[in-house]
């Protein structure tokens, strides 16, 4: 995908995984409670990062087996922190520590204002040494784009260099615009979905993401 500038921008990673979208069906139907709803949530969320650290360097080390003494490899380079935007992003942390239980995780709090539809912030807590990390930003939803933007714009202001974004669900608009606002962000998610509506949700979406982990309206 090109800009206008003539740059290139990255092209979204979308794990159509079979067992995903089985797990995003279950996501979408109003009927799906919220204990049940947490539960996949957390699982396509492990799926995520399987494929979002897919890159992580390696090494070869020497190790001994009960068998015999053998060389094979690990993982190398930067330690990994985690930040989910507040509220809905907190439902995709088990997950993602399921697979990098040493990853350390931040926070950002970020809220849609229901008039202009922008995100305002209210918390940004991040661990000490977040510039030594990549960092993965969470958030179950993608739609117009304005929270995540507003996160990464926040985690580059500490001096963070290497940053991905993982969501599940992400509208077409909420990507164009994340993309053009951060070109080095490589952005991961398990379903694309058709446009966002007139108040600004994903369609067909699968409603508030936040209230149905909490189980609140």
């Amino acid at each position: 995908m090109r800009r206008n500038d003539g740059k290139f921008m990255n092209t979204p990673f979308i794990m159509d995984h079979p067992l995903i979208q089985h797990k995003i069906s279950l996501l979408r139907d109003k009927n799906t409670g919220s204990k049940e709803f947490r539960e996949l949530i957390s699982e396509i969320a492990m799926f995520l990062c399987y494929e979002a650290t897919r890159s992580l360097p390696l090494k070869e080390v020497e190790i001994e087996t009960p068998i015999c003494v053998t060389k094979t490899k690990v993982v190398s380079g930067k330690k990994l922190a985690f930040v989910p935007i507040l509220r809905a992003g907190l439902g995709m942390v088990d997950g993602v520590l399921e697979m990098v239980p040493a990853a350390k995780v931040g926070h950002i709090g970020l809220y849609r204002d229901p008039e202009t539809k922008l995100p305002v912030e209210y918390y940004c807590k991040l661990p000490c040494d977040v510039t030594k990390r990549d960092v993965f930003v969470l958030d179950p939803m993608l739609a117009t784009g304005g929270s995540a933007i507003d996160a990464i714009n926040l985690i580059k202001e500490k001096g963070v260099t290497s940053i991905k974004f993982m969501c599940i669900i992400a509208a077409p608009e909420g990507i164009a615009a994340l993309t053009e606002a951060h070109p080095d962000v490589q952005v991961y998610c398990a379903a694309v979905d058709e446009k966002l509506d007139d108040h600004a949700y994903i369609v067909p979406g699968l409603g508030d993401a936040g209230d149905r982990i909490f189980g609140t309206k």
